[in-house]
């Protein structure tokens, strides 16, 4: 019976995957089925537990960055969210220094900064994103590169 909680929990895991993409709850999955195949042998709980956890690690930590790194390689693989505004050109609302600053962006208002030790840039200057860290967006001067 105990075994039967474990492959529960690892359909619910396979069924969050299926919403997410990343192939983080599908390793996660792989290791709740060695878990119960475990329990179905007969195995303790923490043996179940010891051997979902490490099977979990190992698919995580080998198998993932394996197959994320050959999907990339196949086909172009289009980044989302603040990802995707990477590149992207905005305009400085105020004056953008390494420490504050807002620039439009894709339409919205995002906070942002330069990169450390960069001259600050002046309100209306149309800058480039270079980076987003959480919820600030790096820029440099869009002339930079001329």
């Amino acid at each position: 019976m105990d075994s039967l909680w474990w492959f529960v929990g690892a359909i619910v895991l396979g069924i969050v995957e299926i919403f997410t993409l990343d192939l983080v709850f599908a390793m996660l999955a792989a290791g709740a089925l060695a878990g119960g195949a475990a329990a179905l042998l007969g195995a303790d709980f923490w043996v179940s537990m010891v051997l979902a956890c490490v099977v979990a690690a190992l698919m995580l930590f080998t198998l993932r960055p394996w197959l994320l790194k050959s999907i990339r390689a196949r086909s172009v693989l289009v980044e989302t969210n603040s990802a995707a505004l990477v590149g992207e050109e905005g305009r400085a609302l105020d004056q953008v220094t390494e420490f504050s600053g807002r620039i439009k962006l894709a339409g919205e208002v995002w906070s942002a900064r330069t990169r450390d030790d960069a001259q600050p840039i002046t309100e209306g200057t149309d800058v480039t994103v270079v980076d987003i860290k959480g919820a600030t967006a790096i820029v440099e001067p869009e002339n930079k590169g001329e």
